[in-house]
């Protein structure tokens, strides 16, 4: 177990306990119907960040037993998160399940980068030609990349 990554852990830990209830507070009516500049409603938001957690966590344990630099698909690359948003159908997802698995899959992410083997950290990830990304950077952005689309939620909800 390490603490060199506690004020990412308890950062995320901390925007789950804050965001739950924001989340499960917001009316019904607006979670499909406002969107942000990339087209994302409310749901959809939420839905990515399920698949940015969980695609980090198998990122996060693959660099800590393959060879590195370690090639795992982006999700992320040539609009393919959008497809993922689209082929999960996010923005039907029943509101309170979709909630639920945001907070478990990042309190579960909280959990992974508690125990990361530290021998690891710079163990990398091909993210595409010629970018690799560490283990430490990944973690390390996690909580950003967190914050970002809580904000992006939040500007909707001032809309």
């Amino acid at each position: 177990m390490t603490t060199a990554f506690e004020p990412i852990i308890k950062g995320v830990l901390a925007l789950v306990s804050e965001w739950e209830p924001k989340l499960l507070a917001i009316n019904k009516s607006i979670l499909s119907e406002r969107t942000n500049k990339q087209n994302r409603s409310i749901k959809q938001i939420v839905g990515h960040m399920v698949d940015s957690a969980t695609n980090n966590t198998h990122r996060m344990i693959h660099l800590q037993y393959q060879e590195s630099p370690f090639e795992f698909p982006n999700y992320a690359t040539n609009g393919n998160n959008d497809r993922w948003i689209a082929i999960q159908d996010y923005k039907n997802e029943d509101w309170n399940s979709l909630v639920q698995l945001w907070k478990y899959s990042n309190i579960h992410v909280a959990h992974v980068i508690k125990n990361v083997n530290m021998n690891k950290l710079n163990n990398e990830w091909i993210t595409g030609e010629e970018n690799n990304c560490s283990l430490n950077d990944m973690i390390v952005d996690y909580l950003r990349h967190l914050e970002l689309h809580l904000n992006q939620i939040e500007k909707l909800l001032r809309v």
